[in-house]
Formats: structure tokens, sequence, C-alpha cells
């Protein structure tokens, strides 16, 4: 692994350092290193010449850009109403009772992290989640049990 001082410097080099950059920089610091930590918000901050409190607002503006150590398999389950009114609180339900843990916890072994977010862009087939960059739809309790236990056994 790289240290954050020279992950952030080639990031820069491969985006540029323009204000344009941040986002791609802070989502391949998040591909690396799985959050983005204060340390490397500093680093960006110093790397494209803008301000610590410009990086810290837009790494926590947007709900996939994680400032805080997460697990392996980040679920993200669809808030919206439209995934609510199809059952979206029973999968929810599901998830907690499989991982032992609530919503926005991580699991011990640090292999799950269970969070809500806003629309995934997949109402019309709810309700839905995402478990990293997989997304998932149409969901019953029982679906999310065959799921998740293809995970754990990854």
């Amino acid at each position: 692994m790289p240290e954050i001082k020279d992950l952030v410097k080639g990031l820069a080099d491969t985006h540029g350092r323009t204000r344009e950059s941040l986002i791609p920089i802070l989502q391949g610091v998040i591909t690396h290193e799985n959050y983005i930590s204060d340390e490397a918000m500093t680093e960006i901050a110093r790397e494209l010449d803008i301000s610590a409190a410009q990086v810290y607002g837009t790494a926590t503006f947007y709900s996939f850009l994680d400032t805080q150590p997460r697990g392996k398999y980040v679920i993200r389950v669809c808030k919206t109403i439209t995934c609510a009114m199809k059952g979206k609180n029973l999968i929810i339900q599901e998830l907690e009772d499989l991982l032992k843990v609530k919503l926005g916890e991580t699991t011990p072994n640090r292999k799950f992290s269970l969070l809500e977010t806003n629309c995934l862009g997949w109402c019309h087939k709810g309700p839905a989640m995402l478990i990293n960059d997989e997304a998932y739809t149409e969901l019953t309790p029982e679906k999310v049990r065959e799921i998740i236990n293809e995970y754990i056994k990854k």
C-alpha cells in the first residue's frame, strides 16, 4: 500500500491539480484506502492548493465518499419513499438481523457496513440495495439472506 502522500500525488498526476480533479482524487483514495482519512484530506488540500475545509466539505457532502472506515462490503439500502412503500424496512431488519449490526454500523470483523442512502436509481424495481458497486433489486428478506450468505462465503 502506498503512503497517503504518494497515493495522493499519483492521483493528482493522473487527474490533474484543478478544483475539478477533487472528486476523482477522493474516489481514488476510497478505491485504495476504503475511506478518506483526515490525513488524506489534508494531503489532497496541499496537493491541489485548496483549503482543507473545501476538501472536507466535498468529502462529507456526498454519501458515497466515506470519511470513516467501512467494511470490505458496504451495503447501501435505498431510503426513498418508493422503496419504503415496497418493503425497505423489512430489508433493513433482515440485514440487521443477519449482520448483527444497526444502520450506520460496521461488523466487528470489518467485513460489512450497513448504511442507508438516497435514491440508487432503481425505484422501479425496489426495494433496492447496493453492495459496493453491485446493485440488487426487487428484494425480499429471503433474497437478502441468499445474497448476504454468498458474501459471507467470500
